[in-house]
């Protein structure tokens, strides 16, 4: 029943122009705002550590903006799930730091793009796959009877998804071998014993191995990207920024340091639309106690 009504709403919002989605993501997340929960403590906690400097009154004004944020993000789900292509795209308005990636292509050395969960991650994938051939890891979600659903609308515009196994582990590798590019969403605590700790915000953040990897292993180009929202539903800008040119000369402990401090650059670009409710300093060295 829970995915019935989701896939309802999700085709409602997508009856409606960007500007009225995201006044209708706004007016729901008030609730987030309004009243005690998880999300929003933990929205407060993750910015009072990353930004200590910042006074309570001024943490607790950039929490309320990201919370209406994510409500946004969650109803433009709808539209970038449901509209034509090329309504979509024309959700694109500018674009900066595209050159490289498109030289990456044109020769043929295929490129990794690594996505936080900042600004809409789903423009992203939508974006680049319609310009280039795309394999994108996926974690499947935890309702079943959204995955076929989600799949499509991921894949419509010529990406290919691959679950976060084994199997998709390998497609990745595979399509950078062919000149491809491959989308990973970098931000996200990885799996126990596939991990390593590396500075993120002046914090130890358990970091996935899996993007360093692939890094040291086909000296693949990797740009930090992400899809920032523009005021009063004007659409999208997305921005590519390229990481270090040597940077598969380093460890893995090295390479991952590198990724956490490139999407830590962008998200001091745009803090107020960074996912601060992912519990992202969760698991910690073993002299160390979880702040949630």
């Amino acid at each position: 029943m829970r995915a019935i009504l989701i896939k309802a709403f999700l085709r409602f919002c997508a009856l409606l122009p960007l500007s009225a989605v995201h006044l209708l993501g706004a007016g729901l997340a008030r609730l987030l705002v309004v009243f005690p929960n998880r999300t929003h403590r933990v929205t407060e906690v993750n910015i009072a550590l990353c930004f200590p400097g910042l006074a309570p009154a001024e943490r607790h004004r950039l929490a309320v903006r990201s919370l209406l944020e994510m409500g946004k993000t969650g109803t433009e789900m709808g539209p970038l799930w449901s509209w034509d292509s090329g309504r979509v795209l024309g959700l694109v308005k500018s674009c900066s730091g595209r050159e490289p990636v498109d030289a990456a292509f044109t020769e043929g050395r295929g490129a990794i793009i690594s996505t936080p969960h900042l600004g809409n991650w789903e423009m992203v994938g939508l974006y680049c796959s319609s310009l280039y051939p795309m394999t994108s890891l996926y974690r499947p979600p935890r309702m079943e009877d959204l995955e076929s659903i989600m799949q499509a609308a991921r894949e419509r515009l010529g990406a290919s998804l691959v679950p976060t196994n084994a199997a998709g582990v390998r497609s990745l590798y595979k399509a950078l071998e062919r000149g491809e590019f491959i989308g990973i969403l970098a931000d996200q605590e990885p799996s126990q014993g596939t991990g390593v700790f590396a500075p993120f915000f002046g914090l130890s953040a358990y970091t996935m191995t899996l993007l360093p990897r692939l890094v040291k292993r086909t000296g693949a180009p990797l740009f930090f990207t992400y899809a920032e929202r523009l005021p009063r539903g004007a659409g999208f800008h997305i921005h590519f920024i390229a990481a270090p040119a040597r940077l598969a000369e380093g460890s893995i402990e090295e390479i991952a340091a590198q990724m956490n401090a490139g999407i830590e650059a962008c998200v001091r670009s745009l803090p107020e639309q960074y996912q601060w409710g992912y519990k992202r300093f969760r698991t910690r060295p073993a002299s160390e106690k979880s702040p949630y």
